[in-house]
């Protein structure tokens, strides 16, 4: 590293603490503007932070890694995260939640079951599983940042210079944990003071740093690569068949990818299920409820997965440059910080990873305000601070930011790999909220006993799981802990009453859902749904938006290769969705000025 990519670093994080300190007036003493930015952001800005928010540092390295061994198939993989997502928050779940008119997932939890001893059970069960991800999700990010900055800040060289007897030892055995340590420390000071509008003007930056990195990544890479280099990679590299067996994995160190058909059904299954529940426990909510109105909100949606085209451009770019030109890296998922640190100029390798550092504390700052949100709003002041003045809440936030990140980073250092840690999260600890999750929106039958006894049911299949000395394949554990869930779920909820009609009926004027609610429907005659919202019309965008999404992220990656067919054949498909896209989706969206009245004069019946 040159000294001029530490002078930019350094003046990155000079920059990005500055803004929440900025920004500290703007959400001090009200917790609207702390946790939804007084619903006053617009919403491109709110897409970029969401986006950018999903471009972490952990999750590009493990990209990188997976895409290592399992080429361009991997692509399938990413299912298991729900990555085409925006095609369901652009078609109907972005303004299906902006209506909801709450502060947080889990308050969300009232208007669907009411206030009773079953719709707070229902809030507690879902604050504490998004409490649980988020956790879960900063020791993820903890082994990513600690890996990743271990390649570039010499903190065991810097250590030799201070006469500390007890100093030298601790970096040199656990330097990762340390510079994790470090950069989670200061991320948290931001957004403690920042709130959601320190978060969102920081991420505007880091989109911004991120996409100029990412871009100068792939250039290089596509300069970089020779048809003799691109000869020497593995066979059917780039296809996106779906084989039953990689019999090639047997017996290696890859050995679960092995039955990878019975994979591809299992992430294929999950994802779908996933973004069919609508945006999940974090930041993807707390988003789409700051949004404006419902027309920002469905906008936020079709923007998310846009920014992150350069994201996959840049994994292409790394992995091709370390198939041809990088030896000896034992660990794939260092192989990210290897390439960047071998084959960028000096200045551009400081700005590359000034951007990915923007990319973890983008998605780390984001994670820890939404986590704090449910423990403030959900589990405290409900019970515990009905009394309590909004200044007295902030201050509470603050307290619950620092347990979060500090029971967090206790995970990071037990949990043993990036790929541990995620595969569990996002196949068994996922896995057991998902059906109680998509039946909450598409059946009036579900009630909040239903919901909370799947939620706890799966949380503790996911624990026993996650207890096992020899982890079990991916294609065991989900349907397990899935059905788990689903069976306590279904089992309870018919052996208890129904919710009440007229929470039913209020939560059907407020969000207009579809699915199975002819007989809530029956009770509200004037109820209009958005002719965009059309439950059919609905299905025919997400179809659209999902092949425009997926191609618009494998053009990228097919250009740095060198493949051109392949790019202009994407890139035609996505042409073409938009186009039909324009009719179907764009024009149906309902009008910003007459939808922002009405919700400016409207007030949540419950």
């Amino acid at each position: 590293m040159h000294t001029v990519d530490y002078l930019i670093i350094l003046a990155y994080f000079v920059i990005v603490i500055g803004v929440g300190f900025y920004y500290r007036k703007a959400s001090a003493g009200d917790l609207q503007a702390y946790f939804l930015g007084s619903n006053r952001m617009h919403w491109l800005a709110l897409a970029m932070s969401g986006s950018v928010s999903n471009f972490d540092i952990t999750g590009t390295m493990w990209i990188v890694s997976i895409l290592f061994v399992l080429g361009m198939r991997s692509m399938w993989h990413h299912w298991m995260w729900g990555f085409l997502m925006g095609a369901f928050f652009m078609s109907y779940m972005g303004p299906w939640m902006r209506r909801s008119r709450v502060m947080t997932a889990a308050e969300w939890m009232k208007t669907r079951f009411g206030d009773g001893l079953d719709g707070q059970l229902a809030r507690i069960a879902s604050a504490m599983m998004s409490v649980f991800f988020v956790i879960s999700f900063i020791g993820y990010a903890f082994q990513g940042i600690g890996k990743f900055a271990a390649v570039y800040l010499p903190l065991e060289m810097l250590a030799e210079h201070i006469s500390l007897p007890w100093l030298q030892p601790l970096v040199t055995e656990y330097e990762p944990q340390c510079l994790a340590v470090l950069i989670m420390s200061v991320t948290t000071v931001y957004v403690i003071f920042g709130g959601l509008f320190g978060v969102v003007a920081t991420d505007v930056i880091q989109t911004i740093i991120l996409t100029v990195g990412s871009l100068f990544i792939a250039f290089i890479a596509w300069k970089s690569l020779t048809p003799a280099a691109l000869a020497t990679l593995p066979a059917e590299w780039t296809s996106l068949s779906v084989p039953w067996r990689l019999d090639d994995f047997a017996g290696t160190s890859h050995a679960g990818f092995q039955f990878f058909g019975a994979l591809v059904l299992v992430w294929v299954a999950k994802g779908l299920l996933l973004n069919m529940s609508g945006p999940n426990q974090m930041y993807d909510c707390q988003r789409f409820l700051a949004a404006r109105n419902d027309r920002d909100a469905a906008k936020i949606g079709a923007a998310w997965s846009l920014f992150l085209v350069v994201r996959w451009a840049m994994t292409a770019g790394i992995v091709l440059l370390a198939l041809t030109g990088v030896a000896g890296v034992s660990d794939s998922e260092k192989i990210m910080p290897v390439v960047l640190r071998d084959f960028l100029p000096a200045g551009i390798r400081g700005l590359v990873i000034a951007g990915l550092l923007a990319a973890f504390m983008s998605t780390f700052s984001s994670t820890i305000n939404s986590g704090a949100s449910f423990v403030v709003r959900d589990l405290w002041q409900p019970y515990f601070g009905k009394r309590a003045s909004m200044r007295t809440a902030v201050v509470v936030s603050y307290l619950s930011i620092g347990l979060i990140v500090f029971v967090g980073m206790l995970i990071g250092m037990l949990a043993g790999s990036i790929a541990r840690i995620w595969e569990w999260i996002m196949m068994s600890l996922t896995a057991g909220v998902l059906i109680p999750n998509v039946l909450r929106w598409y059946w009036w039958r579900l009630n909040g006993w239903g919901y909370t006894a799947g939620t706890f049911a799966g949380m503790i299949a996911s624990f026993v799981v996650l207890c096992l000395e020899d982890p079990l394949p991916t294609y065991v554990v989900f349907p397990v802990v899935c059905g788990s869930s689903a069976l306590a779920t279904l089992v309870v909820m018919l052996i208890t009453p129904p919710t009440s009609r007229d929470v039913l009926t209020i939560f059907y004027q407020t969000i207009r859902p579809f699915g199975f609610w002819n007989s809530i429907r029956r009770q509200c005659p004037q109820v209009k749904r958005p002719r965009g919202e059309n439950p059919v019309i609905a299905g025919v965008n997400v179809l659209l938006g999902m092949t425009t999404i997926a191609c618009i992220y494998l053009c990228p990656m097919y250009l740095v290769g060198h493949w051109y067919r392949q790019a202009g054949i994407c890139l035609g498909i996505v042409l073409v969705a938009v186009f039909v896209l324009k009719f179907t989706w764009y024009n149906n969206l309902p009008v910003a000025e007459s939808n922002g009245n009405q919700e400016e004069n409207q007030t949540n019946p419950l």
